[in-house]
């Protein structure tokens, strides 16, 4: 659990406050001035500083210091241990087209939202879950095994899956959406990619996935199998990690046995791909991939079909779409603690956020009544999370 000293504030959380807002030290400082007014002796200088630890803020700096940021005062208060220092602890898809800057904010937006739910599960009637398994890849174990593992654990069946956020959630892990970076339609095989989710596993916590807002839903699911991947495989980081987190989301969605009989079945075309895309619910790329990688089709069959796609516009945009899965195990454990007679103004104050933020963050996606009853069962043996 995290501590606070509510008289200072800690050097780390002024820098994660202010990452996870997207602002330079230089910006913080002018608007610390705008707020102090005329005479204000706030500066670049005096950020950097209290950044480093070289100086306290405390009192009405510590109040001003806040305001700018748009967080409440106990917040930068809190001594937390963050994700991210230690290599191979926080996850996205490479090669991401994204800036330092971006990355810094997207890392702190990872650890504010694990301080946030830490806090507001502390509240929380436990969950029942399965647990994500932890699967070595080797010279014997391939990252194919190991989504056969994930998906013999969830019970799930040799077809599409029908919600890998469902899965997820089921397994233990918490999914929220976060506007990381402006998201692009499709992946379709471009050197780099946009950051559409970021995840991490500590030891003690159950793991949390913040995927990007607006990214499509063929996009969604096969980065969300990916970040599963990293979860079930890498608990210390491996030179080959996102080949196979890669491998492992496309056994998770196209299981080879079944994708081969269906890619294999006539003549692979444009109209057929947007066939299969409706019944896998990934992109036609990626089934484009899969066949190519599973030696269903040649080069240049592969070639051939990659030009025609591209002139047809699909390297931005498919047809074909489908609904987004939406997250809703964080919204139900908030909805119970609502039920239970707590109200919107403590949790936000528990959450460090004003209650607008904490509305539009946590409480934007309604989920429906049966929402809890709804989700499809688990075979396994179910076991309380660790918290």
């Amino acid at each position: 659990m995290e501590s606070a000293d509510t008289d200072a504030a800690q050097p780390r959380m002024l820098v994660i406050a202010r990452e996870s807002r997207g602002m330079t030290q230089g910006r913080l400082a002018e608007v610390m001035q705008e707020l102090d007014g005329p005479g204000s002796k706030v500066s670049q200088g005096y950020v950097s500083r209290a950044e480093a630890g070289r100086l306290a803020v405390t009192g009405d700096r510590l109040a001003l210091y806040a305001q700018a940021l748009g967080y409440p005062v106990p917040l930068l208060c809190v001594g937390t241990q963050e994700v991210g220092a230690g290599v191979g602890l926080v996850h996205h898809r490479k090669k991401q087209a994204a800036s330092a800057g971006d990355l810094k904010r997207i890392h702190a937006l990872l650890n504010l939202t694990r301080i946030q739910l830490r806090a507001l599960l502390a509240s929380a009637p436990k969950r029942e879950a399965t647990g994500i398994p932890q699967v070595a890849v080797d010279e014997l174990t391939t990252a194919a095994d190991a989504a056969k593992q994930v998906r013999t654990k969830w019970d799930a069946a040799g077809g599409p899956l029908e919600s890998v956020v469902t899965m997820a959630e089921d397994l233990g892990a918490w999914v929220t959406c976060r506007r990381l970076v402006a998201p692009v339609p499709l992946d379709s095989g471009a050197e780099s990619v946009p950051v559409d989710a970021v995840s991490c596993a500590p030891a003690g916590e159950d793991p949390l996935v913040l995927l990007n807002s607006g990214t499509p839903a063929e996009r969604q699911r096969f980065t969300l199998a990916h970040e599963l991947g990293h979860m079930v495989m890498h608990q210390v980081p491996h030179p080959e990690q996102e080949k196979q987190a890669n491998a492992f989301a496309a056994e998770l969605l196209m299981p080879r046995r079944q994708i081969r009989a269906e890619l294999s079945s006539g003549t692979l075309s444009v109209p057929r791909l947007l066939d299969l895309k409706a019944r896998w619910k990934v992109s036609m790329w990626a089934l484009l991939r899969r066949a190519h990688t599973l030696g269903i089709i040649s080069d240049w069959q592969y070639r051939t079909l990659a030009v025609e796609m591209s002139s047809l516009g699909y390297r931005t945009s498919e047809p074909g779409t489908f609904d987004t899965e939406t997250p809703t195990a964080v919204t139900s454990m908030i909805s119970q603690q609502l039920d239970q007679g707590h109200e919107i103004p403590e949790l936000a104050s528990a959450a460090y956020l004003s209650q607008d933020e904490f509305v539009n963050l946590y409480l934007s996606c309604p989920v429906p009544p049966t929402a809890g009853a709804a989700r499809r069962p688990i075979s396994s043996t179910v076991s309380e999370a660790a918290r």
